[in-house]
C-alpha cells in the first residue's frame, strides 16, 4: 500500500494541500491565499475559478515538495469552508455568479422573513439550524432570484449549486467531463435544505427557498470506501488517486482531534471560531444558540452529531488590523503588540461584521469597539482583539453547558490563532479551563486525510487514529475567578453596544 494520504484544505482566505504519513505527522504542505471580494457592505465573495486554480497549484507544489508521485497517495480527502455557495453551469464548468461566502450578509430579509411566518421553526426542528444568513438556502435563493437566466438553467437541469468541497470534487473528477456531483453528509447538514433525521434533501424545506432539486448534489458518507471517483485533474494526481474523504472543515477538525466519544469537544480558530461537542449518534437540539449538525458518517455506520457554537469573526478580526487598519504587518505581531501592555485599558472590542452568529444569532449587530480614553493605543487595541476571540468562545461555551450539561475539564483547540501562546493564555483565563493543543494543530486537513484513510483501510480504526494524538502544550487559568466574571461582564454589556444597529426588513 501507498505509505501517504493527502488533504485538501479549501479554507475562507487560502487554500492549501497537506500529506500525512502513518503516525499523522505532516510530510508537506504548500498554501495559497485568494482574493476577498467586497462588493458592498456585508457582501463577501469568491472566484470560484480562482479557488479551482489555487487547488491545482497546492496539490503540484506540495507533491514536487515531497518528491511524491500519485502512486505514493493511499487516498485523498477534501475538507472545506462550509456554506460558501456556488451555483455553475454543468455543460461549461463556468460559474453563474461569485461564491458567497458563509460571512456575506445579503439575504438578511430573506432569514427574517422565515421567521416572521413560522417555517423558522420548521427548519430549526428538521435541518437543525435557525434561519439565518450564515447558511447556504437562502444564498442559492438569492442568485436564483438575481443573476439572469440561472432559474431557467437550473429548472433544465444545468445549472447546479455545492459548497466548495462539491465544486473542488466536480472539477477533480472529470468536471464537464463526466465530473461527479456530489457533496458529503457534513456540508449538506449546513444548507437549512437536509433533513437531519433522513439524511436526505427534505422537500418541505426545498419548496421554503423555492430551489428545484435537480440542482443539489447527491449527499453521500463523510468517509465513503465506495470512493467519490478518482483525480483526473492534469498533473500530479491524474486518474489515480481514490478521493474517499469529505468533511466540512469544523467537522474535519473535530475527527482530526480525535472527538470520537460523547462529550467531547473541540475548538478550531480560524477565520471565525467553531467549537462542536459531540453528542453521539443522539440528535440534541439547542435552546440556548446552537446548531444542531452532523459530525461525521463512516461508511454505512450510522451518523454521529454534534452541538456547534459558530463565531462568524475571530481570525478575521486580526486581519483587520492588518489589511483595513495597519496597526501590525502580520498576524504574528498581533502578539508582539498585545504583549507590550498588561491588559487591554479598558478596551473591548466585538467584531460584529457580518452580524453576530452563536448564541446571539443577531443579523443586526454591527461591529464595536467600546470603552476608550485617550489613554489607549494601538496595543489595547490589539489585546482587546485578542481577548474578543475569547469571550466570544465564552458565549458559546456557556449555551454548550446550558444545552448538555457538559462541563468541560480541558479544551482542545486547533487552528491558525493557537500560535499566538498570548491567546490561549487569556483563552484559559476566560475560560476558567486548560487549554490543550495538539503538535499538530491544522487538525482541519488531518481530520480530512483521516476520513479518506479509514475508507481504504490505510488506517483500520478510530483507535489507531487516537494514538496518534499528542499534546503539544497546555495553558492554565491564572486569572482570579472575579477578574474573570468582572471581564466577562462588561464583555457582555460591550455586546449590547452592537444590537439594534442595522435595520433589517
Amino acid at each position: 500500500m501507498a505509505d501517504f494520504v493527502g488533504a485538501v484544505d479549501q479554507g475562507t482566505t487560502s487554500t492549501r494541500f497537506m500529506i500525512f504519513d502513518h503516525g499523522g505527522n505532516e510530510v508537506a504542505r504548500h498554501q495559497l491565499e485568494h482574493e476577498q471580494i467586497l462588493p458592498q457592505a456585508g457582501w463577501v465573495e469568491h472566484n470560484p475559478i480562482e479557488i479551482a486554480e489555487r487547488t491545482t497549484s497546492v496539490i503540484r507544489t506540495a507533491m514536487q515538495k515531497a518528491n511524491l508521485q500519485a502512486t505514493d497517495l493511499a487516498a485523498l480527502g477534501i475538507t472545506n469552508q462550509r456554506e460558501t455557495t456556488v451555483v455553475w453551469d454543468r455543460r461549461t464548468g463556468r460559474p453563474y455568479y461569485n461564491a458567497i461566502v458563509w460571512q456575506d450578509t445579503r439575504t438578511d430579509r430573506i432569514a427574517s422573513a422565515l421567521d416572521r411566518d413560522g417555517r423558522g421553526d420548521v427548519i430549526r426542528r428538521k435541518a437543525g439550524l435557525p434561519p439565518a444568513t450564515y447558511f447556504s438556502g437562502g444564498k442559492i435563493q438569492w442568485i436564483l432570484d438575481n443573476v439572469d437566466g440561472v432559474r431557467a438553467a437550473a429548472e433544465r437541469g444545468d445549472a447546479i449549486f455545492g459548497n466548495t468541497d462539491s465544486w473542488l470534487l466536480w472539477h477533480m473528477t472529470g468536471g464537464v467531463d463526466g465530473g461527479n456531483h456530489i457533496t458529503d453528509v457534513t456540508n449538506a447538514s449546513r444548507t437549512m435544505l437536509m433533513n437531519l433525521e433522513t439524511l436526505d434533501w427534505d422537500e418541505e424545506l426545498l419548496g421554503f427557498f423555492n430551489i428545484p432539486r435537480q440542482m443539489l448534489p447527491e449527499i453521500r458518507p463523510s468517509s465513503d470506501p465506495n470512493t467519490y471517483g478518482v483525480a483526473r485533474w492534469p498533473g500530479p494526481l491524474g486518474g489515480e488517486v481514490p478521493l474517499t474523504g469529505d468533511l466540512g472543515d469544523q467537522q474535519a477538525a473535530t475527527v482530526g482531534q480525535v472527538c470520537f466519544n460523547v462529550g467531547e469537544a473541540k475548538n478550531t480558530y480560524g477565520t471565525g471560531n467553531f467549537m462542536l461537542l459531540n453528542t453521539g449518534t443522539e440528535l440534541v437540539r439547542s435552546e440556548h444558540g446552537l446548531l444542531t449538525t452532523v459530525a461525521y458518517k463512516f461508511g454505512d455506520a450510522a451518523p454521529v452529531y454534534a452541538l456547534e457554537g459558530s463565531i462568524a469573526v475571530t481570525g478575521s478580526a486580526v486581519q483587520w488590523l492588518r489589511d483595513q487598519l495597519h496597526i501590525i504587518n502580520d498576524a504574528a505581531e498581533s502578539e508582539t503588540l498585545a504583549a507590550s501592555v498588561p491588559d487591554s485599558g479598558g478596551v473591548y472590542f466585538v467584531p460584529a461584521f457580518s452580524g453576530l452568529f452563536a448564541p446571539y444569532w443577531r443579523s443586526d449587530a454591527r461591529g464595536a469597539i467600546v470603552g476608550l480614553s485617550r489613554f489607549n493605543t494601538a496595543a489595547h487595541l490589539a489585546r482587546a482583539t485578542l481577548e474578543s476571540i475569547c469571550y466570544q468562545t465564552r458565549d458559546v461555551v456557556e449555551a454548550m453547558a446550558q444545552d448538555s450539561g457538559v462541563t468541560l475539564d480541558v479544551l482542545k483547540v486547533d487552528g491558525g490563532i493557537t500560535v499566538n501562546n498570548l491567546c490561549m493564555q487569556i483563552q484559559a483565563d476566560v475560560l476558567g479551563v486548560k487549554v490543550s493543543r495538539p503538535v499538530v494543530a491544522e487538525t482541519t486537513a488531518l481530520g480530512a486525510a483521516y476520513a479518506a484513510g479509514l475508507a481504504v483501510g490505510f488506517w483500520k480504526s478510530t483507535d489507531e487514529l487516537r494514538d496518534n494524538w499528542n499534546e503539544s502544550q497546555r495553558w492554565s487559568p491564572e486569572w482570579s475567578p472575579e477578574q474573570r466574571e468582572d471581564g466577562y461582564g462588561r464583555w457582555k454589556k460591550a455586546v449590547e453596544r452592537t444590537l439594534d444597529w442595522v435595520d433589517v426588513d
